[in-house]
């Protein structure tokens, strides 16, 4: 008979860290933090790289291309956490996570070496998504690890509080990305980082080349380090696992405490957190036309104001538990999307707001002429009309609404009344309506009245931006309260034999799949209907339905005793 065993959070010994536990979240943590900024780099630096890797197409298919590539590091990524899920429970917790920072630095650092599509032809584009995958396949292993590992070495009723540290990571490994990328980029001037102009090389692919270093750092780090008393232990009993993919998956009591990590905490967890860090930069610089270097430092500082929440809903659900403050956090969040986006336009773009209400932008066309314009991989090419003037519309975020004609009428736009041209293609579009929209009083990118900082402390003398950034702070905080506790309870959901696997399945499929996927589906969703903020229907249904589920089957696990542990009766 399976066994649940528990230690009382009364019955814990609240006392400092020691120097070895110390040792151990400090080398875990900052080799995952490495291995973020490897994988984010590529995400700041898309546009880029597009140019670069996929020259021979235009403008807007290249960036496609660029970011199907980053995609495809996404996607991988639970296959990752099978393969070295694998290895982790059978091998051990140390050797594996020392095997993936080894993958993702050489990946990283290659891409730095990589020749561009004009060297070398098409070859280019097929070694980047190579390395990406490479990238994708190793964070797969690294989390799981890095999060096993330190839970098993942490005391009994503090497992939250020493597995946030680990959950710091992820945003201070983007926040690093972007720092190294504004210094460059104004260190070097934008000719300068993009294609070299006046320099030996070109800036982008320095922050690439330096991941050698962190690479280097990293693994003398984690050479130093013991396997995790926990694997130990259970090698020594001789319970170890001759086949735990097929324990862990092959089981159906096993499946299903899967399938509930994996709905009840994991999904809203993902969609949450990439709304409040990802989806709100691409909502300021894609649909609220703020240029780069401002997005960046709004971005920057409420990851600087926001990442102790990390620590503190960490530290907190060792004492009320897992469930209550991430279900809290995916039901705030879905609660609260909509008007705090609306706040942050009326606040960034005040304008635009006003057009919003203002100007009233009409497609004009015979239903029977007008499909689905849903694309969340940007690779369906538009010829009817209507969708090319809906979908152009919707790259140039102007708000519209299709108003039905008699069969057989041409497809108009209108933009209060006034018809503004319609070519055949979407890319020919974006501009004249833009135009059309300017002159109607919509604000177009470098208006005077969107936000525009010309440093990254400028921002603490703006009120507007400081607005802004309690905003963007409110969002980084529902990060971390969702993602804060959630490396404890996912491990202590499984026991040992199979921890490594079972865990970093349901994490990599919700931060791989419904997370990563979140600003191409979001995008795709405003395309769809002409709303600028109904793309955020797609992460307020998917934390609704994790809070649902998680309030009706997951367990409370903070109490329960990891060691003894033997997962769900059979």
């Amino acid at each position: 008979m399976a066994t649940a065993a528990t230690t009382p959070h009364s019955a814990a010994t609240v006392r400092p860290m020691t120097r070895e536990e110390k040792k151990v979240i400090l080398a875990s943590s900052l080799g995952t933090v490495f291995e973020w900024y490897d994988f984010y780099l590529y995400g700041s630096l898309a546009t880029i790289i597009g140019a670069q890797f996929f020259s021979a197409f235009d403008v807007t298919t290249r960036n496609v291309f660029a970011l199907l590539a980053f995609a495809a590091g996404f996607l991988v990524r639970p296959f990752g956490a099978i393969v070295f899920g694998r290895i982790g429970d059978l091998v051990g917790r140390k050797y594996t996570f020392l095997v993936t920072i080894l993958i993702m630095g050489f990946s990283t650092f290659l891409v730095g070496l990589l020749p561009s599509y004009a060297q070398i032809g098409w070859i280019a584009p097929v070694i980047l998504i190579a390395l990406r995958m490479l990238q994708g396949l190793a964070l797969g292993g690294e989390y799981g690890g890095a999060a096993v590992y330190v839970a098993e070495h942490a005391p009994v009723g503090r497992r939250g509080f020493y597995t946030s540290f680990i959950q710091i990571t992820a945003t201070v490994g983007l926040l690093l990305s972007l720092v190294v990328i504004l210094t460059l980029r104004t260190w070097m001037g934008e000719a300068g980082f993009q294609t070299g102009e006046g320099w030996a090389i070109a800036g982008w692919r320095i922050p690439f080349l330096l991941s050698v270093v962190l690479l280097g750092i990293s693994v003398w780090i984690r050479l130093q380090m013991q396997e995790s008393p926990a694997f130990k232990k259970m090698k020594e009993e001789g319970t170890q696992s001759k086949a735990p993919l097929k324990e862990a998956f092959g089981q159906w009591a096993n499946v299903k405490m899967v399938l509930i990590a994996l709905v009840g905490l994991a999904i809203g967890q993902a969609v949450v957190w990439y709304t409040g860090q990802f989806y709100a930069l691409f909502f300021l610089q894609s649909i609220l036309k703020v240029d780069l270097l401002t997005s960046n430092v709004l971005i920057a500082w409420s990851l600087i104001l926001g990442t102790g929440g990390f620590v503190f809903f960490g530290a907190l659900s060792d004492r009320v538990g897992r469930k209550p403050i991430i279900l809290g956090g995916c039901l705030i969040a879905a609660i609260t999307y909509f008007p705090l986006f609306g706040m942050l336009t009326n606040v960034v773009s005040p304008n635009m707001t006003q057009a919003l209400e203002t100007v009233k932008v009409q497609v004009v066309a015979d239903p029977a002429t007008c499909g689905s314009v849903f694309d969340p991989v940007g690779i369906r090419d538009f010829t009817s009309p209507c969708d090319v003037a809906r979908v152009a519309l919707a790259r140039a975020a102007i708000k519209y609404e299709l108003a039905p004609a008699p069969a057989g009428t041409p497809t108009r736009v209108t933009f209060n009344g006034t018809d503004a041209p319609l070519a055949p293609a979407v890319a020919a579009n974006i501009t004249g309506f833009a135009s059309a929209a300017a002159q109607a009083g919509y604000p177009k990118a470098g208006d005077p009245s969107i936000l525009k900082l010309s440093g990254f402390f400028s921002a603490l003398g703006s009120a507007q931006a400081l607005k802004a950034i309690a905003i963007l702070t409110i969002l980084v905080l529902y990060v971390t309260m969702v993602y804060g506790p959630i490396a404890a309870a996912l491990v202590e959901f499984f026991p040992t034999r199979i921890r490594y696997t079972a865990m970093s399945l349901p994490y990599h499929i919700a931060n791989g799949w419904f997370g990563g996927l979140l600003p191409p589906t979001a995008f795709a969703m405003v395309a769809a209907t002409g709303d600028i903020y109904y793309g955020l229907w797609y992460p307020i249904v998917i934390a609704m339905v994790t809070f649902v589920v998680g309030l009706l089957f997951v367990p409370e696990t903070k109490d329960r005793d990891i060691m003894t542990y033997e997962g769900p009766a059979k």
